[in-house]
């Protein structure tokens, strides 16, 4: 292996491992935003309580009306 092909191999290193940390960082980078935006969307979640009041009912089965039933009675010819 001649000097100038173990130049060439180590800038070709040299440009990957750039890229790849590029890539990396990108990553780190979008992870920390997408996780800083779940913690903005919970902080704004827990403060709806203050100002919103939840009003939770069960309907019985005895409160609704019952509807008129038709029976029908087909015979055989």
């Amino acid at each position: 292996m001649t000097s100038r092909s173990r130049e060439r191999a180590r800038e070709r290193r040299q440009r990957n491992r750039a890229r790849v940390l590029k890539w990396a960082g990108a990553l780190l980078l979008l992870a920390v935003v997408f996780f800083a935006g779940l913690a903005v969307g919970k902080a704004f979640e827990g403060n709806q309580g203050t100002e919103t009041q939840k009003s939770v009912r069960t309907l019985l089965p005895t409160t609704l009306t019952p509807q008129q039933t038709v029976t029908v009675t087909v015979s055989k010819p």
